[in-house]
């Protein structure tokens, strides 16, 4: 019996052959850009001062900070300091990420206590927390109290805000369907308020950190003996100028790791805003 010829044109075959091609989703594509970014302005820095265009003794080149990096690491003060300022960040952020979450989500399902609120949010908010920070060293004293106060007080505000945010965003037939199916307050608020909150949470939590990192360095540079800003300001004392860039990348690095795993907490609990 003769077998029929092949009747699929060459090029048409050898693209059933092919093995197919792999491609980055577009999750990993922009894990890769994000890493790359702070990679490409490092090398950046280090061609200007190479070549002349910054001078190296305000711009040090990133191979000598990160000389000094190593230094430091070496004898301990890096990771003694960095750890004291996570520590400080870590209870600030509880201290004041919870009650704003709470009040923050319970100002939006509750008309009355958001006109209570409102008013003393827009009056505070705007004050600088650096400039009430020698009130609260009057108040908490000179110990770790003060430190995680300011962090707490500088994560409050977004953290509220977008909480609030989030719940009066959520469209009202949610509530009035929890409601005809006997909801109680809790379960409205644990099963609708939160869940429909959780985009704008994140936003405010992103934002919180952002803020604590800003917050905990200035404190210690004003009333602590150990920490990142601590750091910072004993070496601008004694003119170490790498020993202070050291202090500004680990703190940015640290906003950038904590960036990068709020967004990975933030693709798991909120999968449909990956695909944007």
């Amino acid at each position: 019996m003769s077998t029929l010829p092949e009747t699929r044109p060459a090029p048409m075959r050898a693209a059933v052959t092919r093995a197919p091609r792999r491609r980055l989703s577009a999750g990993n594509r922009d894990r890769l850009i994000s890493l790359a970014s702070p990679v490409l302005l490092l090398l950046l820095w280090e061609t200007l001062v190479r070549i002349g265009v910054l001078d190296a003794r305000f711009f040090p080149a990133p191979s000598k900070i990160s000389e000094t990096l190593f230094a430091l690491a070496g004898d301990g003060t890096l990771w003694v300091n960095t750890w004291a300022s996570l520590q400080r960040l870590f209870w600030g952020f509880l201290l004041g990420g919870i009650p704003a979450l709470l009040l923050g989500i319970a100002m939006g399902l509750n008309r009355p206590l958001r006109a209570f609120v409102n008013p003393l949010v827009a009056t505070t908010y705007p004050v600088p927390k650096s400039a009430i920070f020698p009130l609260i060293l009057l108040i908490f004293g000179l110990g770790e109290s003060s430190k995680i106060v300011m962090v707490g007080i500088g994560v409050f505000y977004p953290v509220l805000i977008n909480s609030c945010t989030g719940v009066l965003g959520i469209s009202k037939i949610f509530l009035d369907v929890g409601h005809n199916f006997g909801a109680t307050r809790w379960q409205v608020f644990r099963t609708i308020a939160i869940p429909g909150a959780v985009p704008h949470i994140m936003s405010g939590v992103k934002l919180g950190v952002g803020m604590g990192l800003i917050l905990i360095a200035i404190a210690e540079m004003i009333g602590a003996k150990s920490g990142l800003g601590f750091m910072i300001w004993n070496a601008w004392e004694i003119l170490s100028v790498e020993t202070m860039y050291v202090g500004l990348i680990v703190i940015a690095v640290l906003g950038f790791a904590f960036s990068m795993i709020l967004d990975e907490v933030e693709r798991v609990l909120i999968p449909w805003k990956d695909g944007r």
